[in-house]
């Protein structure tokens, strides 16, 4: 066999080393040098984007602070939960609101009156908890209208469901004899204020990126 010609020797032993080196890099250098600085670069960068996100978060947060504030004080003036604090309490306090809205639609009872006030027992499953009162109440149908409007318009926010009206052809009083009337019976509810969340219960969404990327810098 013939040997081969000087320069394509040179060639052939220069292809040789660019595959060794190439091979080494593959096999030493890349998984051991480059795959870590890689992951190191798209780690730190990840850092920055959540020190940005952080920092932009602590920028916002006394303007923040003001909306909440205001918010606050917009829903003080238009109450939706009821002002008590227990769902005894609550309930007193719906009752009495009741009698006060009968008084209103008819003073001293004359064509108006409550027949049954009793509380009921609501299972806690909903986000909020409910404070209700089954009713009855015997009214003309001014005064039914009056006492039902009342009621749901009034502050703070209250409820009405399962309403039933009857039509009665007796005269409700003895001194309004021929005048018809309505035995009406419903469901009158409302919400209790959420408890507060206390402090240190749950960090704020910055404090957890903030641990968690004091985390991954560790």
């Amino acid at each position: 066999m013939a040997p081969l010609p000087a320069d394509r020797q040179r060639w052939l032993a220069l292809g040789l080393l660019l595959a060794a080196l190439a091979a080494g890099y593959l096999l030493l250098v890349h998984p051991w040098w480059t795959v870590p600085l890689l992951e190191a670069n798209r780690r730190i960068a990840d850092l920055r984007e959540r020190d940005l996100r952080i920092r932009t978060q602590l920028e916002q947060a006394p303007e923040v602070a003001r909306q909440w504030q205001a918010a606050v004080a917009q829903q003080a003036q238009r109450p939706g939960f009821l002002p008590e604090a227990t769902v005894e309490l609550a309930t007193a306090g719906l009752v009495q609101r009741l009698e006060a809205v009968v008084r209103e639609a008819s003073p001293g009872n004359r064509s108006c009156a409550i027949s049954n006030q009793s509380p009921l027992n609501i299972p806690g499953k909903e986000q909020f908890a409910r404070v209700a009162v089954q009713v009855r109440i015997r009214c003309g149908v001014p005064e039914t209208a009056a006492v039902l409007y009342a009621l749901e318009t009034g502050r703070p926010r209250l409820f009405i469901e399962n309403l039933n009206i009857l039509s009665q052809r007796y005269a409700y009083m003895a001194q309004e004899t021929g005048a018809g009337g309505l035995d009406v019976s419903f469901d009158l509810y409302g919400y209790l204020q959420p408890a507060p969340v206390q402090e240190g219960a749950a960090p704020m969404p910055a404090q957890q990126a903030m641990a968690s990327g004091g985390d991954d810098a560790r």
